[in-house]
């Protein structure tokens, strides 16, 4: 049975949200604040923790940055859906929460306890991920949220894997089309629960003079995903920027596809563009990963398109981007031994949809790689 430790500051809130868990099989106890939270830990040794955001005393960056170090566990954020607190929740993402949900109100909590149920569930199975330089990290978090003007703005990789090198050794050669030159090409990155912390491992090591365009699906509320956007730009040589409106691909730039949508590859003017689309209601996870790859594939040739699916419960992108593969397109999936939950790139790897399988502090070194040889052989 899952245990789940539920901390929250408010007494309605903590009993609704351990009778919503409870009823759906966990084993729950409750701790009003975060001091009670850390003596429950030891005892109690729960599978997961959901926490609050913002309660008084102790707020919810010091104790999630306190359970890293003392008692690292699967840690789902709760968290309003305020400027503030989106800012919040999206450093306690980089500092190793696993996931965050909507906090509800009180009168609402039936409208996101399924999403509770799958996000605690998940987070089980996950594996928390200490923050490098986790101090210093949350000591600049609590500096940055406070002085922020809000209102302006199959495989396994335990061992090694033969899908560490291009699948039987060798590669197809990627033959270059007269769209080839004359517009960047677009890596395709999918991802999901461990998302935040896991791109910070790769966007910022990408280099300023890196000359494709790099679009995001990472599933996630509407009010996140300009925040993670802005924090990701502030860190990384590239431009990051949320698409939240239809904007012109161009070299060196990061598009973070907006929450709550999903968003497409399109044409216009014979201008490639990304836009963000209305959520396709047959899709279970938004921005969607496998409708993203799909709209690329059929803009630009797989030669000038690369596939990035990292951590993530579930399965979105993995059959657009074992398509690719199948066409002569590149792929990475994210290595075990650094996902939070290996669902997304496993269900890659297991399609055979996958060229390499790397832990994802080596990802943008093999990006620059794939990059400059696709220009060597469309030059």
């Amino acid at each position: 049975m899952i245990k789940v430790l539920v901390v929250d500051d408010s007494a309605l809130m903590r009993r609704r949200i351990a009778e919503l868990l409870g009823e759906a099989g966990f084993a729950v106890e409750t701790a009003p604040n975060g001091e009670e939270a850390l003596a429950r830990l030891p005892v109690f040794d729960p599978d997961v923790v959901t926490l609050d955001v913002t309660m008084p005393g102790m707020d919810g960056l010091t104790c999630l940055g306190r359970i890293m170090v003392e008692h690292p566990k699967p840690v789902v954020m709760v968290s309003s859906l305020t400027a503030a607190g989106a800012s919040a929740t999206l450093e306690a993402l980089r500092l190793g929460a696993v996931e965050a949900v909507q906090k509800p109100s009180a009168g609402s909590i039936g409208a996101i306890g399924e999403a509770l149920v799958d996000t605690v569930r998940a987070a089980a199975q996950s594996r928390p991920r200490r923050a490098r330089g986790l101090r210093e990290r949350l000591r600049l978090a609590r500096a940055r949220i406070a002085g922020e003007d809000f209102a302006a703005s199959g495989a396994s990789s335990s061992g090694p894997s033969p899908a560490e090198a291009p699948a039987g050794g060798t590669s197809a050669p990627l033959a270059a089309s007269p769209s080839d030159t004359g517009e960047p090409g677009v890596v395709v990155v999918g991802v999901s629960t461990g998302g935040p912390s896991t791109l910070e491992d790769i966007l910022p090591v990408l280099p300023a003079g890196f000359p494709w365009a790099v679009v995001v699906a990472q599933h996630m509320p509407i009010a996140f995903t300009a925040t993670l956007a802005r924090r990701l730009d502030e860190i990384s040589a590239l431009r990051v920027v949320e698409a939240g409106s239809s904007m012109a691909v161009e070299p060196g730039t990061v598009y973070i596809a907006r929450g709550g949508a999903d968003v497409e590859l399109v044409r216009r003017g014979g201008r490639l563009m990304v836009t963000p689309v209305p959520p396709a209601p047959e899709a279970l996870w938004h921005p969607n990963t496998d409708r993203l790859m799909r709209s690329a594939l059929r803009q630009l040739p797989p030669s000038r398109l690369i596939g990035v699916l990292l951590t993530g419960m579930g399965s979105d992108g993995a059959a657009a981007m074992a398509e690719l593969h199948r066409q002569g397109g590149r792929t990475i999936a994210e290595s075990e031994e650094s996902a939070v939950v290996f669902g997304m790139p496993q269900v890659l790897i297991q399609l055979g949809g996958a060229d390499m399988v790397l832990p994802s502090e080596r990802i943008a070194a093999q990006l620059s790689r794939m990059v400059a040889t696709a220009a060597k052989r469309a030059g």
